[in-house]
């Protein structure tokens, strides 16, 4: 893996960021600011300052909505097709949640987010590799440390970059709290509210810089998300195989799986499965019987992933 610590300018996601992104793409703006005048442009436009504008086509790239293809000797970012059909707006529609408004559009940018086999991040650390649950930032900057070296077969990590990588994660999914040295309660503050993805309450901070991200249900999680991230996973996973089935535990525990990534307990991945194998009809199928547990897909849905998604929307269409 490639390591990815910085970028973000350690600014965490914010609403609107995407949105803003794949239009500002579409209407034929420069996410960039190695030159002078596509920054001052993007600065203009966005109506942020240039560090701003470095953060938001991090995040923008970083979920897949801005995909870099190389143009005239040089990489241009373009608006990726689900980034159009979700943000996008212009005189052929408007984009199905353009503000993130719905819980399950918030829920495909984290799995967007996290299933990146190839750069690895604080978050990608922490969603598909790391087994604590609860924690405080020493630690998990330790460990971080650490496994980070090994991932991305590196002999030296600097300690002030990933601090800030994983500053900016925790921000980015947490919801800080604030109090007066253990005599008041903790109360919410209200300045970081400014991420979509501290809605899905996957990481909380109980004080003195001490986490809990517990693996549960999901129960805002939506069926279609489930399987459009379920598909996706065992598509990439058995690409050299070809084969159509995986077995119950790398669901659960392997990284990038939908288990890692949404943090699901082995009982709620279980209810997933049952719900998923009600909802596609037995298209996706799952045996749980004398110590076999095994999930298969059929082939008619594994290769259109992205059609789950349409249908969480109400669209009714192939990708």
């Amino acid at each position: 893996m490639k390591a990815k610590f910085s970028g973000h300018d350690t600014f965490p996601l914010r609403y609107g960021w995407l949105y803003k992104s794949v239009n500002y793409l579409k209407n034929g703006g420069k996410l960039q600011t190695s030159s002078e005048e596509h920054a001052r442009n993007a600065i203009v436009d966005l109506g942020v300052g240039k560090n701003m504008v470095n953060a938001i086509k991090y995040w923008a790239e970083a979920c897949t909505f801005a995909t870099p293809h190389y143009e005239n000797n040089r990489y241009e970012y373009k608006a990726s097709r689900l980034g159009e059909f979700l943000f996008g707006e212009g005189a052929t529609g408007t984009g199905v949640d353009p503000y993130l408004e719905r819980i399950g559009s918030v829920w495909l940018v984290h799995f967007l987010l996290n299933f990146n086999y190839e750069t690895l991040t604080a978050y990608r650390y922490f969603f598909n590799y790391s087994n604590t649950q609860n924690f405080d930032k020493k630690k998990l900057l330790d460990d971080f440390a650490e496994d980070a070296l090994n991932l991305t077969n590196t002999e030296e990590a600097n300690i002030s970059t990933l601090k800030k990588d994983l500053d900016c994660f925790l921000n980015t999914y947490s919801k800080k709290r604030k109090g007066n040295s253990g005599k008041k309660p903790f109360v919410v503050d209200e300045d970081h509210f400014s991420s979509p993805l501290s809605e899905l309450n996957l990481l909380s901070e109980s004080g003195n810089s001490f986490y809990m991200s517990e693996l549960g249900e999901r129960t805002s999680l939506p069926i279609e998300v489930f399987v459009f991230a379920l598909i996706k996973f065992v598509a990439v996973e058995n690409r050299e195989s070809g084969i159509d089935s995986i077995d119950f535990d790398s669901l659960l525990s392997k990284p990038y799986s939908p288990g890692r990534i949404f943090r699901l307990s082995e009982a709620a991945l279980g209810h997933k499965l049952d719900r998923a194998q009600e909802f596609t009809k037995g298209n996706v199928k799952w045996v749980d019987s004398l110590g076999l547990r095994q999930v298969r897909i059929h082939r008619d849905v594994l290769v259109k992933p992205e059609s789950f998604v349409y249908a969480y929307y109400g669209v009714s269409r192939d990708y």
